[in-house]
């Protein structure tokens, strides 16, 4: 049995003593719905779940509850057997499955329903150490994540372009002046503030660190910039090798190579990570090989979602990021830049530009429902609705954040604070 299988085998959920793929188990309507109440209890007790609009659970055979005063704003009906068992174990991870596989149906405002994800578990400590951070250990950083990359960027750029805005297809978030402002204003605003922040001007040279579809690569690229993007994934490689040739941006250049073993005899006059530093948790490696790569006295432009660096659920290890992602921990990230030659020219907190991007990526990706589960799968359309709302909802309750920075070379600062004092342990 292979390390994963191992830890699949000890961390998966189990009912009242039996597995909850198990077959020939079934536990009853009335006894799912009365432990979900205790759940329900013991959170409003604790006043986890203060001022919530109420959600109802509905069974085929016409037994259902809701959860709160009032009329339900959002719905969980259960389809079969296999939904049945998925709510009855309470797991975060096996409700995410039943719901991609058709097994549950989520009703109403899924925004409101995700609000109730308190009244699950997800206990799968080792399978998140497993693909964060012992993978990469075992493999190495670079093989792990080549291997974990096509999980989710690989899919086809098609049914990204779907959802994405329409001008840069850009993967990361936007930048607002105002809540119901044009996602597509949002970007380009961002994009712009990214080469303000470096200093960057025609003829310069900028790294592009994962390249995505070409966002970055075009925008910049049209204003002059000779932008080197490098990424692992093979559909993005081909899509921005396509890009260039199409646009003729023929100065600027894409490569399939992880930013660990990027080399080139020419520095950089500035580098941009949009989104990227999620995927990169070894913070000294990529501080180090920022300053290789970039120019003395130019700076970096960075942003990402943050908090606890074990925050990822497993539904997102497993389904959306197979491999390492983890949220960018600021005080852990800081406290490596103190042992380099940069400085943090700014740091400035995102987490409301991060909710209205998710959630404007969820309205378009409702608005071609139809479109995505003929052309590919009404599975890999739930998926994507559970994340990026899910992804909304955890920006607007504080259970995830967003960071831009700014890092500013400044070479032999490291000496001058261990000169005057500032002890620095290696």
């Amino acid at each position: 049995m292979r390390l994963r299988d191992t830890f699949e085998t000890l961390t998966t959920p189990r009912i009242n003593g039996w597995n909850r793929t198990s077959s020939g188990v079934r536990a009853s309507e009335s006894s799912i719905l009365d432990a979900l109440q205790l759940r329900y209890d013991e959170l409003v007790r604790r006043g986890a779940l203060a001022e919530l609009a109420p959600f109802g659970v509905r069974f085929p055979n016409g037994e259902a509850r809701t959860y709160g005063p009032g009329v339900a704003a959002s719905t969980i009906d259960v389809v079969n057997d296999e939904g049945r068992a998925a709510l009855a174990s309470l797991d975060d991870l096996a409700i995410a499955e039943a719901y991609m596989n058709g097994h549950l149906d989520f009703g109403g405002d899924l925004m409101e329903l995700l609000k109730f994800r308190p009244l699950l578990r997800d206990r799968r400590v080792l399978r998140y150490l497993w693909a964060t951070y012992l993978r990469a250990a075992v493999f190495g950083q670079v093989r792990a994540d080549k291997k974990g990359i096509g999980s989710h960027y690989d899919i086809d750029s098609e049914f990204f372009e779907l959802w994405l805005d329409k001008d840069i297809r850009s993967y990361s978030h936007g930048f607002f002046e105002s809540d119901d402002e044009p996602i597509e204003k949002g970007m380009v605003r961002k994009f712009q503030y990214a080469i303000d922040a470096c200093g960057l001007k025609p003829g310069d040279r900028v790294l592009d660190i994962g390249g995505g579809w070409g966002s970055f690569l075009q925008y910049a690229g049209e204003q002059g910039l000779h932008v080197t993007s490098v990424t692992i994934s093979d559909s993005s490689y081909r899509y921005m090798t396509n890009l260039i040739a199409q646009k003729g941006l023929h100065h600027c250049s894409a490569h399939q190579v992880h930013l660990f073993e990027f080399d080139t005899q020419d520095r950089f006059d500035g580098i941009v990570n949009l989104g990227v530093t999620e995927h990169l948790p070894n913070y000294r490696a990529t501080l180090r090989q920022y300053a290789n790569l970039l120019k003395p006295g130019r700076r970096v432009y960075l942003d990402a979602y943050s908090g606890d660096r074990f925050a990822m659920g497993s539904v997102v290890t497993k389904w959306v990021f197979e491999g390492n992602t983890s949220p960018l921990h600021l005080p852990t990230y800081l406290k490596e830049v103190a042992h380099t030659d940069f400085d943090v020219a700014l740091l400035q907190d995102d987490t409301h530009n991060y909710y209205l991007t998710c959630k404007k990526w969820a309205e378009n990706l409702d608005a071609v429902s139809e479109e995505i589960a003929r052309r590919w799968s009404p599975g890999l359309y739930r998926r994507f609705r559970l994340y990026l709302y899910g992804c909304a909802r955890a920006f607007l309750d504080g259970l995830l954040g967003a960071h831009r920075m700014v890092l500013q070379h400044r070479p032999g600062l490291r000496t001058n604070r261990t000169r005057w004092g500032w002890r620095l342990s290696v």
